[in-house]
């Protein structure tokens, strides 16, 4: 990655001094397909030309490009030598005048890592897919351009593809003389920029609306994804959640979609969820499924839907100046998310997924190291990169859920009409948006901003009661604490929520909320009169309804009501924040994983919200793996085990449940009678009564027999043969890497780290099988290799590969305190080594010292 980064300075500078009229790019993508002969990288010609002013004529400046050669390159009719011009990744321009034009012939290289202009050739048809995927930096690597966020300008593409290809871009766009031409867009930032082309699976619908003041909107609608998973895709579905989308936006934005059409593209190896390129969305094709999945996963992209569309506003037609304020469209997004889909889909319950999945990730972010305010300290394009995290993304939301708390939703709502319509096709900062929200809510925003933006770290608040003689509430307070690194006390709009065992006849014992306060909370210790003489309640939440962003306690009555009557508590967000917090409490050494485990095991198979049911699985499996004193990790292992099968039958057949706890036995089998099932399941022999084993489900269980060598080579091939297709070799590769063979982890080591021939996709699924939890020894001797290998690592991939390899294949199994010492030990000798890279070593280190905590924890327990 050397000489690709840009820092803030630079385009500070560089904002300065240019303005930006217009691009037109011509890419000529017929050598997708055919023979490739050569050395070198597959390459296209891209062809740019970029108009635009200087403020100050004879100034120098520079353009982005990241390719392997140029062809020329000519300012202002004046030819350039590319030799003296351009550096692999920057295009010297000097003596500028008043008004320029630049044009930069190049002949720029196909992606095989997600990054620019990715190739795909799919396995079961042989067919080429191409997709451009850029944030944050690149586009450079398709055309020449001014990367960074506040150079907006409009564009015009025009694209050559071999025959029989659909093309799509941002505008519309229609074939002429074997040319695909697209229409100008509005000015926006070049990584939105976005071109798709290939034969592509396409579907099309429109979506209609009448103003009140009986202006009419039409928004033609397009749906895509490869020709081999067009017999698995709903596009009915996806094309119900946009247009409820729409509505919602429109009816609270106050300000029609502004880019034309509307397509969404589900595109292969594709390293995000998705990307809000307006007028052409993209997202990974896993949104696509294969095989039954529960309504979570449902949930979940309807969800990703709605968050690339409040993007079209938030981030598209309002854009951050610079990445230090990356969350005023992130944030936003993932709040509106799930706002809209709450307010406009059948996905009624999704703030409980907020809370116990979004807000997880948020918790885990803002205890890392790397811990940083919401608006961000983003020196260059790596920062940048790293922090698309849970702080920039949930964390953010978390904060604006609460500040509609605060404000109030109109207020809230009318802020955002007033951003919209004051910057529209321009660049903010904090300061924009605060200006706004002041107008409409009468509120001192800079003191909120203060606490909530430009600090980081997370509150737990406590509750504290005193009863009287009769056994009432003398005083109920909230005690609130901060960890030393980060010692800030916010101010939280809460909800008190009071529970007790209620047992009415004929009915089953349940813990019920009896009583309900909102209230602020500020400093060390908050008295809650509201509440006084109230019965005593067998259980108090401090953030009931999930008001406010904090790490929740209990006290030892309500942990102790907790233990005996989780499974009960009839309100399923109550009882989905009641989880997470046991969960932050096993994170924190504050909850034995012991326990956790086994309130796991005892209050599971009640779970009705399948979203939490799916949590609670991932949380279980990391308690055992990561949190599990050494000397019990079996015995955890083969509870959970045995609590699976026995759930698994348990479950009403056919239902969302038995296959979510079919995969979660899958996962954690462990034992020759567990292995006897899966197989049987895979040829026929056993069954679970409902239970459909297809073509997703018999991977998964492949995998467990793949890990425990009862599956080996043979049978991963005879599935392959079974599941000749880009998802099933994905699978493969996956479950190959599994294997319990010191052979298998030299060669998938080499394939990850010593080569660059692996796609994105396959490195992942590599990475993902190299390490199980029970090879720990046969993996430890490669943590002596991954110290001395990942600064190179580091500067000779790309930094998405780069990413993966740091974080995929940290030793965090060898959880012992001589792998905290080799880590400490690499940091202290690498001080210089590339701040992005040392704050991805130091996540891991804390992650893995934290374990450590949590296991000699639970190695205290009794």
């Amino acid at each position: 990655m050397p000489g690709e980064n840009l820092s803030r300075d630079e385009a500070r500078e560089r904002a300065a001094l240019l303005s930006v009229d217009g691009y037109e790019v011509s890419l000529d993508l017929r050598s997708a397909v055919g023979e490739h002969s050569g050395d070198g990288p597959r390459t296209f010609r891209s062809v740019t030309t970029i108009r635009f002013r200087c403020n100050e004529p004879g100034a120098a400046t520079f353009a982005d490009l990241i390719a392997p050669s140029v062809t020329s390159v000519t300012l202002n009719g004046r030819d350039l030598d590319p030799g003296q011009v351009f550096d692999g990744s920057r295009i010297t321009l000097e003596d500028l005048a008043a008004d320029n034009e630049l044009v930069v012939d190049a002949q720029c290289a196909y992606s095989r890592t997600g990054e620019g202009l990715h190739r795909f050739v799919d396995p079961e048809d042989g067919e080429v897919y191409l997709y451009t995927q850029y944030e944050p930096a690149d586009s450079r690597r398709v055309f020449a351009n001014f990367e960074q966020p506040d150079l907006k300008a409009p564009f015009r593409f025009e694209v050559r593809a071999p025959e029989g290809w659909t093309v799509w871009s941002n505008g519309a766009g229609s074939r002429t003389d074997g040319v695909w031409r697209f229409a100008e867009t509005k000015p926006i930032s070049t990584y939105i920029t976005c071109v798709v082309a290939g034969p592509y699976h396409y579907v099309t619908d429109t979506y209609e609306r009448v103003f009140e003041d009986g202006t009419r909107l039409e928004i033609p609608l397009g749906a895509m994804c490869r020709k081999g998973l067009a017999p698995h895709f709903d596009p009915e579905d996806v094309f119900l959640v946009t247009k409820q989308g729409l509505d919602f936006f429109h009816d609270h934005f106050d300000y029609p979609y502004p880019f034309g059409k509307y397509d969404q593209a589900f595109v292969p190896e594709y390293n995000l969820g998705a990307m809000e390129n307006p007028g052409l969305v993209t997202f990974r094709e896993e949104f696509i499924f294969r095989g039954k999945v529960t309504r979570a996963s449902y949930e979940g992209r309807a969800n990703v839907i709605l968050h690339e569309m409040a993007h079209m506003w938030f981030g598209d037609l309002v854009t951050m100046e610079w990445w230090d304020d990356l969350w005023l469209k992130e944030s936003f997004a993932d709040f509106m998310g799930a706002f809209s889909l709450v307010g406009a889909t059948r996905f009624t319950d999704g703030w409980i997924t907020f809370a116990n999945r979004r807000k997880a990730w948020a918790y885990r972010a803002d205890q890392l190291p790397s811990t940083h305010p919401i608006t961000a300290d983003i020196r260059d394009l790596q920062d940048a990169k790293l922090n698309f995290d849970g702080i920039t993304y949930a964390k953010g939301a978390s904060v604006l859920k609460q500040l509609v708390a605060y404000v109030g939703q109109d207020a809230f709502l009318e802020g955002a009409r007033r951003y919209f319509k004051r910057h529209a096709y321009g660049n903010t900062r904090l300061g924009d948006l605060l200006a706004v929200l002041e107008e409409t809510s009468g509120r001192d925003m800079a003191a909120w901003a203060r606490s909530w933006l430009q600090t980081a770290g997370v509150n737990s608040l406590t509750p504290q009661v005193l009863l009287d003689a009769q056994g009432r509430i003398d005083e109920l307070a909230v005690l609130q604490e901060a960890a030393e690194s980060h010692p800030e006390l916010r101010p939280h709009r809460v909800a008190i929520g009071l529970y007790r065992r209620t047992e009415d006849a004929g009915e089953a014992a349940a813990l019920e909320r009896y009583a309900r306060v909102e209230t602020d909370v500020d400093g060390p210790r908050t008295v809650v009169a509201e509440l006084a003489g109230a019965k005593a309640p067998d259980l108090v939440l401090v953030n009931d309804d999930d008001l406010t962003y904090c790490k929740t306690r209990f006290d030892a009555a309500s942990l102790a009501a907790l233990r005996r009557e989780l499974g009960s508590m009839t309100d399923p967000l109550a009882r989905a924040l009641c989880w997470s917090a046991l969960w932050n409490m096993t994170r924190d050494a504050l909850l034995p994983a012991r326990e956790f485990i086994g309130l796991v095991v005892r209050f599971a198979g009640q779970e009705t919200d399948i979203g939490v049911l799916q949590m609670l699985h991932a949380w279980a499996e990391s308690a055992a793996v990561h949190y599990t004193a050494p000397e019990r990790r079996a015995a955890a292992g083969r509870e959970l085990c045995q609590a699976a099968s026995v759930q698994l039958y348990a479950a009403e057949p056919g239902s969302e449940q038995q296959l979510a706890w079919a995969r979660f036995f899958a996962r954690v089998a462990d034992v020759p009678a567990a292995f006897e099932l899966l197989s049987g399941l895979l040829d026929g022999t056993a069954e679970v009564p409902g239970l459909e084993v297809d073509q997703e489900l018999r991977w998964a269980f492949l995998h467990a027999l793949a890990v425990h060598d009862v599956a080996g080579e043979k049978e991963l091939a005879a599935e392959l043969a079974r599941d000749d297709t880009a998802s099933g070799k994905r699978h493969q590769v996956r479950c190959l890497a599994a294997r319990p063979h010191a052979a298998v982890k030299a060669q998938a080591w080499a394939q990850v780290v010593e080569s660059d021939e692996l796609s994105n996709a396959l490195v992942e699924a590599t990475i993902a099988g190299f390490a199980q939890p029970s090879q720990r020894e046969l993996t430890a001797p490669y943590t002596d290799q991954y110290f001395a290998a990942i600064e190179r690592v580091w500067n000779e991939r790309s930094i998405q590969i780069g990413m993966d390899i740091v974080r995929g294949l940290f030793p965090s199994l060898q959880d012992s305190p001589q792998t905290l010492e080799a880590t400490d030990a690499w940091l202290a000798a690498h001080q210089d080594a590339a701040p992005a890279l040392r704050r991805l070593v130091l996540e891991a280190r804390d992650d893995l010292a934290r374990a450590l905590r949590g296991q000699a924890y639970d190695a205290a327990a009794s």
